[in-house]
């Protein structure tokens, strides 16, 4: 499948003294479904922007050292990426500090008029988002794009989406609207119980689950952290484990793990239950480095399971 990512990747600022990473939700998963599935033929693609100083450039050069097609990557002169600092409690739960209201991905997604080149289906099969990509653009430019995805969809073209919602980006009432029109078009779903919480009040995992298949939402993955994940669909509900970790030292980017993992293990025709396994062993093995990349030579393959 020619597949595409879209959304922000920021200078990430972690651990102590101080150390210079990258990362953003969308750009973790891309990279980790690029390493595995290395052995397709077709690279997955990145769609964002950046701006041309050394920091974005070498933003650039690692990404295309991962395997990522970064041609729909603009490059804005004279503006810079985002920014983020992880602070680590001692059970390697995060919080965040960001400077990225005037990121070159920001000032992009807000004046981008022509999203064809983004969406164009003789070069994507599927695009994966998520509620801080949505987030990105002002709200007409948000209803613009989730008119542009209606007509990919239309065309054939898959939508996977994750719902990770950031109060510190938007209200929870945008976010609600957005995503309502959102899982209406959505194949697969990635929705994570606590932002379920924060954006709905609901904490029942059966309720989210249900909410988005009478969205239109085809397949469901409602993820708990530790606790099992549930996974519904028109023909399955069930639960799979998280697997134990020994340590968490830092739990960055541990959904957007499990979104490539599971989302890797589809393309390759994997069912469900083994999808999930897979994502809960890359996510396991993620939350036990710091960071939200981890090195190449400590990435799990996808597992055929049976």
């Amino acid at each position: 499948m020619r597949i595409a990512c879209l959304g922000e990747c920021m200078i990430e600022l972690s651990g102590s003294p101080l150390e210079r990473r990258f990362g953003g939700d969308t750009l973790n998963t891309a990279l980790y479904l690029a390493r595995l599935l290395s052995s397709d033929p077709e690279p997955v693609a990145y769609i964002s922007a950046l701006g041309d100083d050394p920091l974005s450039r070498d933003m650039l050069a690692r990404w295309r050292e991962e395997g990522l097609d970064t041609e729909r990557v603009a490059v804005r002169p004279g503006e810079l990426p985002g920014l983020y600092l992880v602070e680590l409690d001692p059970d390697g739960e995060r919080r965040f500090f960001y400077w990225r209201d005037n990121s070159a991905a920001r000032r992009h997604f807000a004046t981008v008029e022509d999203f064809t080149p983004w969406l164009d289906r003789r070069r994507t099969d599927a695009l994966y988002l998520s509620g801080i990509s949505l987030a990105l653009f002002p709200g007409q430019r948000r209803e613009a794009f989730l008119d542009a995805l209606e007509g990919f969809r239309a065309e054939g073209g898959q939508l996977w989406y994750d719902n990770n919602f950031r109060p510190a980006l938007w209200q929870a009432a945008e976010a609600r609207a957005a995503q309502e029109r959102m899982l209406a078009m959505t194949d697969i779903a990635l929705l994570t119980l606590d932002d379920e919480c924060q954006l709905h009040g609901l904490r029942d995992a059966a309720r989210v689950a249900r909410n988005a298949l009478d969205s239109g939402c085809g397949e469901v993955v409602v993820k708990r952290g530790a606790e099992p994940c549930l996974l519904a669909g028109p023909d399955h509900w069930l639960e799979v484990p998280a697997q134990s970790v020994p340590r968490v030292v830092d739990t960055c980017a541990a959904g957007d793990a499990f979104a490539a993992a599971y989302l890797a293990s589809r393309i390759q025709g994997l069912d469900e239950r083994h999808a999930a396994e897979n994502g809960h062993r890359l996510a396991a093995t993620v939350i036990g480095h710091f960071g939200a990349i981890i090195p190449r030579g400590s990435m799990p393959g996808i597992d055929p399971g049976g």
